[in-house]
């Protein structure tokens, strides 16, 4: 035993999807403890908050500022205010009012600004502008102007008594606070979602359900194609024929299919991460059994074998002592690819709006699915889904890459 698990671990293949298995799990097993907490909690009133640092701006104006002169702060700003929507408007601007921009690089702001400064007036009205983008531009030369002239804000309260704002404070453009000094300070790695929660909480947590769904099924395809394989490879005969039958009804109809039809007919609220799980093993077990049977018929003469039959032993142990044990790195090897399957098929149905009930644990598919309705792949919303395409690439990468250096480890044709 110390010698074959040796064996496996000197597998290049099989070690680097072990260590990246392990390492997503890991994430599953320590994140929680660094953010505990709800993962489908919302702490976000709007969609799609950009990944970064947020801190609070009430807590941030009562902390003492300290005085930085930064040379580039004004066009940094500046280069803020600029979305890129607003530099190509600018454009548009510049020729329908016939200014030469010729060599103008729309990412030099201080360029843009310049010529900007020197030619737009709000009594320009180029020829075919309508009224909107023409109140359009004057808000934006209003913003650019604010941001050039403005030395300070003021902050104002309400008086108790009168009711009139009163002059609390002042923010000058060379304050800066320390983000340690604030009060409340929330990072997102990875933004929020489009129901404003936490997308890396939520991903982590996904992951872990995912690859549960993935073991259950897994376990119990693996185990119903195990139990009909030995059946049909060492009975034969009627056994093995009924056994084939309904295999062979199986073959023809695609699993998926399957799975789809059965899953719409358990309806939304009765489809938990379990019952999902199920549905999935029991219709993924056909090619396990198919395997498992053909392996057994090439064992099931063997000497050993016969010898077990002509010493009196039962059917149990001939089964469990004399051919398992031959067929067990399969069967492992067989358990890894079911996992992978499950995890991709739960993804599919959740797609499609058929996964488990989305008001109690998230899954991959399901994060894939609200994506997809909220159209984060249009509006650039990359971190509410490419990670999730990247962990389901690395769970099935993983999964396989340990398959193929088992099958190398076991199988004597790909040995070196």
């Amino acid at each position: 035993m110390k010698n074959t698990i040796r064996q496996v671990f000197h597998s290049s293949k099989f070690l680097v999807g072990f260590v990246i298995f392990a390492f997503l799990l890991l994430m599953m097993l320590i994140y929680p403890l660094i953010n505990p907490g709800d993962p489908l909690q919302m702490i976000g009133l709007g969609t799609f908050a950009r990944p970064g640092t947020y801190v609070s701006v009430y807590d941030s104006v009562g902390t003492k500022p300290s005085t930085f002169n930064l040379p580039d702060a004004d066009a940094n700003r500046l280069a803020k205010i600029l979305t890129a929507e607003d530099r190509v408007n600018m454009v548009n601007w510049f020729t329908a009012a016939g200014v030469d921009i010729t060599g103008l690089d729309t990412q030099d702001t201080p360029a843009m600004l310049k010529l900007w400064k020197a030619n737009y007036s709000s009594t320009v009205r180029p020829k075919g502008m309508t009224k909107a983008m023409r109140n359009y531009y004057e808000r934006l030369n209003n913003a650019i102007l604010s941001a050039n002239s403005a030395s300070k804000l003021t902050v104002s309260e309400p008086n108790a008594d009168t009711g009139a704002l009163e002059e609390k404070s002042e923010i000058a453009k060379s304050d800066y606070v320390n983000v340690s000094d604030v009060s409340n300070v929330k990072v997102l790695p990875l933004g929020t979602d489009n129901f404003g929660r936490d997308t890396l909480k939520e991903l982590v947590s996904a992951c872990g359900t995912s690859i549960r769904i993935g073991l259950i099924a897994g376990a119990i395809a693996t185990l119903i194609g195990l139990l009909l394989g030995l059946l049909a490879g060492y009975l034969g005969g009627l056994v093995d024929d009924i056994v084939m039958f309904f295999t062979n009804i199986f073959t023809v109809i695609p699993s998926f299919v399957l799975l789809i039809l059965i899953s719409y007919s358990i309806g939304q609220e009765q489809r938990g991460a379990g019952t999902v799980a199920l549905v999935i093993g029991f219709t993924s077990w056909v090619w396990t059994a198919r395997s498992v049977r053909s392996q057994v018929m090439s064992l099931r003469n063997r000497d050993h074998v016969n010898l077990s039959k002509l010493s009196g032993h039962r059917l149990f142990r001939i089964i469990t002592t004399d051919i398992l044990p031959y067929i067990a790195s399969y069967v492992v090897m067989a358990f890894i690819l079911q996992i992978s399957s499950a995890i991709l098929a739960e993804a599919q149905l959740s797609l499609l709006g058929l996964g488990p009930k989305t008001t109690e644990i998230p899954t991959l598919g399901l994060m894939m699915n609200w994506a997809m309705l909220y159209s984060a792949h249009l509006n650039g919303s990359w971190w509410a889904y490419f990670p999730v395409i990247l962990t389901i690439a690395l769970i099935s990468f993983s999964l396989n890459l340990m398959n193929t250096g088992l099958d190398q480890v076991f199988n004597p044709t790909l040995r070196d």
